[in-house]
């Protein structure tokens, strides 16, 4: 004797929706960490692009026998600056804007609040 057995193997609607709640719960974690972790890999980045502007700038002085309150423009490192591939001076990865220093003692600056030089 045969006997027909159909099962209906479907999600009920409290599993999707407990799934649905794990699945948003762990978006909350691991949204703000994405966030954070990207903010100070840019702040990292722009310091290290500072840091070559200053090199450069500390290079040219030395070359040129420029003394402490001696000022400096960007077009003047540019031979002392390893370009970035489009041939420019490397950009702030947040947007900001590089501004030397006024002179030569003096480290250049970004826009963006936070992005210094220690």
């Amino acid at each position: 004797m045969r006997t027909n057995t159909t099962r209906n193997s479907a999600f009920t609607l409290v599993e999707i929706m407990i799934t649905v709640a794990i699945i948003g719960l762990l978006a909350s974690m691991v949204v703000p960490n994405y966030v954070r972790a990207r903010a100070t890999s840019q702040q990292n980045a722009c310091i290290n692009n500072l840091r070559q502007i200053d090199g450069a700038a500390q290079t040219y002085a030395l070359e040129h026998m420029l003394t402490s309150g001696s000022s400096y423009t960007l077009s003047e490192l540019l031979p002392y600056i390893q370009l970035s591939s489009s041939g420019n001076i490397p950009a702030c990865p947040a947007g900001g804007i590089y501004s030397p220093g006024n002179t030569v003692s003096n480290p250049p600056t970004c826009t963006v609040v936070g992005h210094t030089m220690p």
